[in-house]
């Protein structure tokens, strides 16, 4: 690791903790050469599967799209960063535990609709509205009744 203050490359980690429920290692490090002391954070880097568009294209999944996705979703209503990163990290999961290289779209909107309908019922029907194209107040109507139906998920 090179030093971000003087570029050495002799450094020295003081300190290692596990961070962000076992998912990343801190380390608190101090270059050899001016002893500064700064902080690095370590994860692992898995390969997620490319996503196969509806119309048969493939692109790299896309973690800031995602967020953004739900984001739009969960605008002005009452879900906390943190639930929402809690949301992305199941998501991301689902994806890695699949074992493939390639995942079709329709299966990733189903999940991230899963995931809203935990967090929040009006940011569900805001994001299936739009992913499954409802063409008038029928479909919202029943898309409502279903939800209504069902039994409540919160926590």
């Amino acid at each position: 690791m090179h030093c971000p203050f003087c570029g050495a490359h002799d450094t020295k980690v003081i300190d290692s903790r596990l961070v962000a429920e076992g998912e990343q290692v801190r380390r608190r490090r101090e270059c050899l050469a001016c002893q500064e002391r700064y902080t690095t954070f370590e994860t692992a880097e898995l390969v997620m599967p490319r996503i196969i568009k509806q119309d048969g294209s493939r692109q790299p999944f896309d973690e800031d799209k995602l967020r953004a996705g739900l984001q739009r979703a969960l605008e002005k209503r009452p879900v906390s960063v943190e639930r929402l990163e809690e949301a992305i990290a199941h998501i991301k999961h689902q994806l890695r535990a699949t074992g493939e290289r390639e995942v079709k779209s329709l299966t990733l909107g189903e999940w991230v609709m899963e995931e809203l309908q935990k967090l929040d019922e009006v940011a569900y029907i805001r994001f299936a509205s739009v992913y499954k194209r409802f063409q008038d107040l029928n479909e919202f109507r029943e898309e409502i009744e279903r939800l209504s139906r069902e039994p409540t998920q919160h926590s």
